[in-house]
C-alpha cells in the first residue's frame, strides 16, 4: 500500500457544503470514485485521505467548485465531473474562467453560461465568422447554444430575424404515415427548434415572434430560391442533408445574414449510398475563410453523465 496523506479543506458556510456535497453526498461519491481518494466530513470542514497527488487534485477540485459556487453558480454533477477533469488536464481556472461568461439571460431570468470548453469555444466562433458548423455527440448544447446565440443577435438588433430549418427526414418512420396535412407531418420534425426557443424566449414571446414573422421554423425545403438578407438562420439535424442540399442552404445566405449548421455525423438518416451534404462540407470548406468548424465531443456533453458513458459504449463496440 502507497504513501497516504491527509489535507483539510474548510468551506463557507452549510449552505456552500450542502450544494458541494450534493444530495446523498453523490457529489462526494463521485469524487472518490474518480480521484482514489477517501473524503471525510465535520459539517463545514472536509478532509482528504489518500495518495499526495490525488489529495492535492481533490483540494483543487474544491476550491474551484467553492468558487464556482459563490459566483452564483449552482453545482450538478456534470461541474463535479468537469471540474475533475480539468484540475487532472492541468487546467486551474477552467470553471472559474466558464462561471464569468454570461451569454444570455433567457425570459425565466436563467442565466446561460458555457458549461464547457468545447461550449466556450463554439460560441467565440458564433461571434467572430458568418458561417459556423457545429458538429458532435447528442447533449453537447449545439442547437441550443445556436438558438440562444441568435436570440443575442436578434436583442442586439445584429439581425431582424432568426430562420430555424431542418431537413425532414425519416428515422424509421414515414411522413405519410402520419396525420395531419404538410404542416402537421412536418412539425414532429421541427419540435427540437421550438423546445430550445421555448426555453430561451418563452412560449408567449416564441409565439408573437412567430405570428410576426420575426421568427420563422420551417423544412429545409422551404429554403429553396430564397436569399435571407440580414437574418441568424440555423440549419440543424444537418448530417440529414444531401451534398446538394447543403449547397442549396449555404447560397441562401444574403447580405447582413449569419448561420450556423449543427450536426451528429454518427447519426445520418439518408439512404445507404447518399453522401451526408455535412460530410461533403467538412472536405470542400475546410479553407475557406469566414467559415469556422467547431467538433464538441463526449467531454462536452451536458445531459445525464451516464449519457457520456452510452456514447463512449457505442463508439468502442462500433
Amino acid at each position: 500500500m502507497g504513501e497516504h496523506t491527509e489535507a483539510r479543506v474548510i468551506l463557507d458556510n452549510i449552505a456552500t457544503a450542502a450544494e458541494i456535497f450534493g444530495r446523498h453526498d453523490e457529489h462526494l461519491a463521485l469524487m472518490e470514485r474518480a480521484l482514489g481518494i477517501r473524503v471525510v466530513t465535520r459539517g463545514e470542514e472536509v478532509i482528504i485521505i489518500g495518495p499526495p497527488e490525488q489529495v492535492a487534485q481533490a483540494r483543487e477540485v474544491f476550491n474551484q467548485l467553492q468558487d464556482f459556487y459563490r459566483a452564483g453558480n449552482r453545482l450538478t454533477l456534470h461541474e463535479i465531473n468537469y471540474a475533475i477533469k480539468a484540475v487532472r488536464a492541468g487546467m486551474q481556472e477552467a470553471l472559474s474562467n466558464l462561471a464569468r461568461e454570461v451569454t444570455l439571460v433567457t425570459a425565466r431570468g436563467k442565466q446561460v453560461k458555457p458549461k464547457t470548453l468545447g461550449q466556450k469555444q463554439y460560441i467565440e466562433a458564433i461571434r467572430k465568422h458568418d458561417i459556423v458548423f457545429a458538429i458532435g455527440p447528442a447533449g453537447t448544447g449545439k442547437t441550443y447554444l445556436a438558438v440562444v446565440m441568435a436570440i443575442r443577435a436578434l436583442r442586439n438588433k445584429e439581425v431582424n430575424r432568426l430562420v430555424l430549418t431542418r431537413p425532414a427526414v425519416e428515422a424509421g418512420e414515414k411522413l405519410g404515415f402520419l396525420p395531419g396535412d404538410l404542416q402537421e407531418k412536418v412539425d414532429p420534425y421541427l419540435r427540437p427548434l421550438y423546445d430550445s426557443l421555448y426555453d430561451v424566449l418563452g412560449v408567449e414571446n416564441t409565439q408573437k415572434y412567430l405570428e410576426r414573422h420575426v421568427i420563422e421554423i420551417a423544412p429545409l425545403a422551404y429554403m429553396r430560391g430564397r436569399t435571407l438578407d440580414d437574418a441568424f438562420i440555423i440549419l440543424d439535424e444537418a448530417q440529414n442533408t444531401t451534398d446538394q442540399q447543403m449547397k442549396m442552404f449555404l447560397t441562401r445566405l444574403g447580405f447582413g445574414s449569419r448561420a450556423v449548421i449543427t450536426g451528429d455525423i454518427t447519426q445520418i438518416d439518408l439512404p445507404k449510398g447518399q453522401v451526408s451534404g455535412l460530410v461533403h462540407a467538412q472536405k470542400v470548406l475546410a479553407r475557406v475563410n469566414g467559415i469556422a468548424f467547431c467538433y464538441l465531443t463526449g467531454e462536452d456533453i451536458v445531459r445525464h453523465p451516464l449519457v457520456q458513458e452510452i456514447i463512449r459504449a457505442y463508439e468502442e463496440g462500433s
